[in-house]
């Protein structure tokens, strides 16, 4: 038996993260914010480099989620503008932005005190311009 169990919330956060690596999702921020909000149980941030590449990312978090626990988001915003794309799942909310969006909205500081959820990308992270 391990000795951290990954709850079903978990599992799902940790599924739409990869979603987001298998697009080259940059800077993929797992947060647990259970006790902190009563929004959701995790949040999941990343960045596109294009709004193209935004849209990629929502639609590959969208499909995997899908294949591997047979879930579908509850709302889907932002796909057509793909600056922001923000996917609910309920108990976990996604946010995919462009890298000047996540810069003005600064969600990892605004939850800063929610605890953060290791994710190892399988992808180098790109460099910064």
């Amino acid at each position: 038996m391990p000795i951290h169990a990954v709850d079903s919330s978990e599992q799902l956060a940790l599924t739409i993260a990869q979603g987001a690596d298998d697009r080259k999702g940059a800077d993929i921020r797992i947060l647990r914010v259970t006790g902190v909000s009563y929004l959701a149980d995790y949040f999941v941030i990343a960045t596109g480099f294009s709004q193209v590449q935004v849209r990629a990312i929502g639609r590959s978090i969208a499909d995997k989620v899908e294949l591997e626990l047979n879930r579908l988001p509850l709302r889907t915003e932002g796909q057509g503008e793909g600056t922001w794309v923000l996917q609910d799942y309920g108990d976990v909310i996604v946010h995919i932005f462009m890298p000047q969006e996540r810069e003005f909205y600064n969600l990892e500081a605004f939850w800063g005190h929610a605890e953060r959820v290791e994710f190892l990308p399988s992808t180098p992270p790109r460099e910064q311009m």
